[in-house]
């Protein structure tokens, strides 16, 4: 009897092993461990191999501890019927429950939990051997598990990784906590940084009414003039009628152009100085876009429509703005685009772009409908609203304050409403 209580106490302490194992190698940081493997920890090493195939890692250490657990019980039980006969069934059952439960579940996994990184080192060489020797029994579980969820018709999708790891990393940021302007900015620019992909360049694209462009019939010394008048040194170039683009205009090449030719304007030729246009869809993500800038080392691109119609430009700039936020030279005209109110509500320009909005404000308005804020408003309301209307819709009011033609340019943004409702 007491052989038998000594080895249902070895089986408890292996069962606490096992089970803290299994929470201290799957809560250990994963980038801790690649930085401390990058720095020549060995163990690290060992807690990255076990993170590389994680169904074998966890299925012996599962394995393990029913065994275990299984066995101890048994004993257990074995012992109790002698004492007490059938009765010791029951009391077996819930003294080894009780003592799983405490000390080989709840208490070895509380501790492993507040210090995953340091255990997980510790653990790693041992749990190595456990894999080893219990793997091929493992990989024979895990083969019947998946063709039984074949046979039900659960299939893993290819990109379903993928897609963990990006939410992992989405996670990873939002737990980065702090109120301090700088950490919310960083919060922003790694946010960012994995919404390239799911932006399309015509969300960002300066439209073609706000792009600067050159008539190509035009006299030298005008288009001169022009070039120097620009803040821009990137000019589309056109000829006959504003949608033939013909090239782009760089005001180096023009000076350029202008010192060999000894200042001469009349003898300027604008086609050799003018770079070949570049014409892209308006569905290209950003992240492919910028991967195409870096490809063709070009800074410059104009955006077409599925028929083909330059609908404006997008730059290199456009899409770091897109990261880091509004980037502003001493050539840049600043035009303050929101501005907040003693009331709590914003005054907004209405070209103001949806993501801009939210990400200096902290805000959470749809943008797979609209690109900018007077387009949320038209979508929502199913019009070209007029001066003086007010719209309810996703948790903000809308006051229409200025509008030219038939483009909205000044909005007053209230973020108190919670119904969604027109209101005249």
């Amino acid at each position: 009897m007491v052989t038998t209580i000594i080895a249902i106490t070895v089986l408890l302490v292996l069962s606490a092993f096992f089970s803290g194992s299994e929470t201290a190698l799957t809560a250990a940081s994963r980038p801790v461990m690649h930085q401390m493997e990058s720095s020549g920890e060995p163990r690290a090493a060992i807690v990255n191999a076990l993170h590389q195939n994680k169904d074998r890692l966890i299925g012996a250490l599962l394995l393990g501890n029913n065994l275990i657990n299984i066995l101890a019980s048994a004993l257990a039980t074995s012992i109790l019927i002698q004492m007490f006969g059938e009765a010791g069934v029951l009391y077996a059952t819930l003294a080894m429950t009780l003592l799983i439960l405490v000390f080989a579940e709840v208490l070895p996994k509380t501790y492993m939990i507040r210090n995953a990184n340091r255990m997980a080192l510790t653990v790693a060489p041992a749990v190595k051997i456990v894999v080893l020797i219990l793997g091929p029994i493992t990989q024979s579980i895990t083969l019947i598990v998946n063709i039984v969820l074949q046979m039900l018709g659960a299939r893993k999708s290819p990109n379903s990784a993928t897609d963990e790891n990006e939410e992992e990393l989405r996670g990873a940021i939002e737990l980065h906590s702090g109120e301090k302007n700088g950490t919310r900015q960083e919060k922003a620019m790694l946010r960012s940084v994995l919404d390239l992909s799911d932006v399309w360049v015509g969300e960002i694209m300066v439209h073609r009414k706000s792009v600067n462009t050159i008539d190509a019939n035009q006299p030298a010394i005008s288009i001169l003039d022009e070039t120097l008048d620009s803040p821009f040194t990137r000019l589309p170039i056109w000829k006959d009628n504003p949608d033939n683009i013909i090239g782009v205009l760089h005001a180096k090449a023009l000076f350029r152009e202008l010192k060999e030719k000894e200042h001469d304007t009349s003898n300027v030729d604008l086609t050799a100085v003018a770079t070949k246009p570049w014409f892209i869809p308006e569905q290209t993500d950003l992240l492919e876009q910028l991967e195409a800038f870096q490809q063709r080392r070009e800074h410059f691109a104009f955006v077409v429509d599925e028929y083909g119609t330059w609908m404006g430009i997008v730059t290199l700039e456009d899409i770091i703005e897109e990261i880091v936020g509004a980037i502003e030279d001493e050539h840049d005209i600043y035009v303050s685009s929101f501005a907040p109110q003693p009331d709590g509500s914003y005054l907004v320009n209405g070209a103001v772009t949806i993501r801009d909005l939210n990400r200096a404000c902290d805000w959470s308005l749809p943008d797979d409908q609209a690109a900018t804020i007077a387009g949320l408003v038209q979508h929502e309301s199913r019009r070209i609203p007029e001066v003086g209307q007010s719209f309810i819709f996703h948790n903000f009011r809308f006051d229409i304050l200025k509008r030219q033609r038939n483009q909205i340019t000044s909005i007053r943004i209230t973020p108190q409403f919670i119904n969604k409702k027109e209101v005249n």
